[in-house]
């Protein structure tokens, strides 16, 4: 079993920056892909950037993409987003997940939510226009 737990969030006015962490608790998770999904007010939960083993490969949400960088530390077992140039419509709950039986690397199985099979309980980003 692992626990994630992420941090971070906060209120923020737009064109500003945050950085979110995950930290990872039970067993190590150098060997999940990981990812970020956000879940905006009163919408579905959407994914945002998913994460090789290594970091050495990524992939993003079009919406993200250019602004967010995901990124991970697998000495700290601590996966991270970096987010710059903050928009309002990027409020939301921010969720970091896990995929511990991950074999094959793919972006687009990454961006579905039931690639995953642990979760964080989410922190909240809000960005003020």
């Amino acid at each position: 079993q692992v626990q994630l737990v992420e941090s971070g969030g906060g209120l923020v006015q737009a064109g500003g920056s945050l950085r979110l962490s995950c930290a990872a608790s039970g067993r190590t998770v150098s060997n999940d892909v990981m990812g970020w999904f956000r879940q905006p007010p009163g919408k579905e939960r959407e994914f945002v950037a998913a994460i090789t083993w290594s970091g050495m490969s990524t992939y993003y949400a079009d919406s993200v993409k250019g602004r967010f960088t995901i990124s991970r530390d697998n000495t700290k077992n601590t996966l991270y987003l970096r987010m710059n140039s903050l928009r309002p419509e990027d409020t939301a709950v921010y969720y970091c997940a896990a995929d511990s039986s991950s074999l094959v690397w793919s972006g687009t199985y990454y961006s579905s939510q039931r690639s995953y099979n642990y979760w964080g309980q989410g922190t909240q980003v809000t960005v003020s226009s």
